[in-house]
């Protein structure tokens, strides 16, 4: 296709990354949420979203909207030897469903080009035909340029009830480089099984991707015109760096509700790639080989005679027999067994742990850090016993705690620590003493991983008793 049309130096990628991912717990938590998982494949499925998109939108353009809650751990993950893999960030105060999210973008895209258009792709999406979503995304783009607001529907492949559908118009559809470009008669929610039936049948409905194409400044018209609330927000807040109060005051709304159902002049392009949203465990089976028995085996399992269930073992061992149509998923600290049919009922399990106050659903025992990582190997009433690694050559904040204190072990490598103003080397076997308030920073000046056991005590021991000074990866 020509690119007369286009200039992609106007188009924006724009990345939808500010939840958890509940329904893949135990291996999703906060500060491991599903879009840095490593699935599928070599890559967490954020940056494989990053690389899809290149070079049409290379990363110097690319924008991840994420959540204060979740900015931290998603650029500490897009952090390659010290440097961004991404442009920028777009962080919402608290999370308030996609329409609001969008609009942020919307917005920032629009004050640095009010000609930009931006591609709106979920971080969590599997699509391994590269090669066709590239071209359906430059005929997506050319749409947009010409006014449209343009979305992706995916060519069913069975009756799928998890999925929300597009019903395509009848008359004739325009093309683009081979694509169809069709006016939507309507967005239909997720049916219950004989009505998916029905739109296979029938033809003409197709899954809705979740992925959008439009210009900036189209949707904020659309915003104002069907979202007014949101839009005077968006307005009043534009420039501002704190706006957490009037976020808050949002009513969350989806950008499919909010706007695509009442909007004009919306189309879609059916595009024929696998694709997946990996929305719960038995997306496995859409992407993934079974063996013999059709089970579906990751990591550290022993089976014996048991058929199409998905069986996900961790460090340590995980054995099963006999079992059915069953997803089992082991971690070193929590273990989900349930059948497939109730897959996404995960995600009401991870709301009544949140409930009963356990911390499953916030951390792993082991969370990797820019700096290495730590392990939680006890934790008990006013104390937390933890084991610190550090890479060569790196170093965590200049830091203090108002709320603990903390002695540190070398058992491998040489510590530098700076306590005050007192600076120290540490060597194996060798101790030292951080009193809560005072400010400290540990670094490995050495060239093999420094481990050292922390021994936390105090009344609030949580990971938020971080007050930074200074910080090699300007987190917050």
């Amino acid at each position: 296709m020509p690119d007369k049309k286009i200039n992609r130096k106007k188009v924006y990628g724009t990345i939808l990354a500010g939840g958890i991912g509940s329904r893949f717990w135990p291996l999703s938590r906060v500060t491991t949420p599903k879009q840095v998982l490593k699935v599928v494949g070599d890559e967490s499925l954020l940056k494989a979203t990053i690389k899809r998109l290149s070079p049409l939108i290379p990363p110097s353009r690319v924008f991840i909207v994420t959540s204060e809650e979740q900015a931290n751990t998603i650029k500490d993950h897009l952090r390659y030897d010290g440097k961004p893999v991404s442009s920028g960030y777009i962080i919402e105060p608290m999370g308030r469903n996609t329409a609001p999210a969008i609009g942020l973008a919307a917005l920032e895209f629009f004050r640095k080009d009010p000609e930009a258009v931006m591609a709106v792709l979920p971080a969590d999406h599997v699509i391994e035909d590269t090669v066709t979503f590239k071209r359906a995304l430059t005929a997506a783009i050319e749409a947009a340029t010409d006014g449209h607001l343009v979305t992706f529907g995916i060519l069913p492949t069975a009756p799928e009830t998890g999925y929300g559908y597009i019903k395509a118009a009848s008359k004739r559809a325009k093309k683009i480089d081979g694509f169809a470009v069709q006016q939507v008669d309507r967005f239909v929610e997720k049916p219950n099984l004989q009505r998916a039936k029905k739109y296979v049948k029938d033809g003409g409905y197709y899954w809705n991707s979740g992925i959008f194409v439009w210009k900036a400044a189209r949707l904020l018209e659309e915003i104002e015109t069907h979202l007014p609330e949101l839009y005077k927000m968006l307005m009043a807040i534009s420039g501002q760096t704190d706006f957490s109060k009037a976020y808050a005051s949002l009513t969350p709304i989806s950008i499919d509700h909010g706007i695509l159902e009442k909007a004009a002049d919306v189309v879609v392009i059916p595009v024929n790639f696998r694709w997946s949203d990996m929305g719960s465990w038995t997306s496995f089976d859409e992407l993934l080989p079974g063996d013999k028995n059709g089970n579906i085996v990751k990591g550290r399992v022993v089976d014996i005679s048991s058929k199409n269930s998905i069986l996900v073992g961790s460090d340590r061992l995980l054995a099963t027999i006999g079992v059915e149509d069953m997803i089992v998923v082991d971690t070193p600290d929590a273990t989900l067994v349930c059948p497939k049919s109730r897959a996404q009922e995960v995600k009401d399990v991870v709301e009544v742990i949140k409930k009963k106050g356990y911390s499953e659903t916030q951390y792993h025992v082991t969370t990797k850090r820019p700096w290495g990582s730590y392990t939680v190997m006890e934790e008990g009433n006013g104390y937390k016993i933890k084991k610190i690694v550090v890479e060569p050559g790196k170093r965590l904040s200049l830091q203090s705690h108002k709320k603990r204190s903390e002695h540190w072990v070398v058992i491998a490598g040489r510590a530098r620590v700076q306590r005050g103003e007192e600076a120290v080397t540490i060597k194996v076997n060798e101790s030292t003493y951080i009193p809560r308030g005072v400010r400290h920073r540990l670094e490995n000046p050495g060239k093999i991983p420094l481990e050292i056991i922390e021994v936390q005590s105090g009344g609030y021991l949580k990971e938020d008793d971080i007050v930074r000074y200074d910080d090699d990866y300007k987190r917050d």
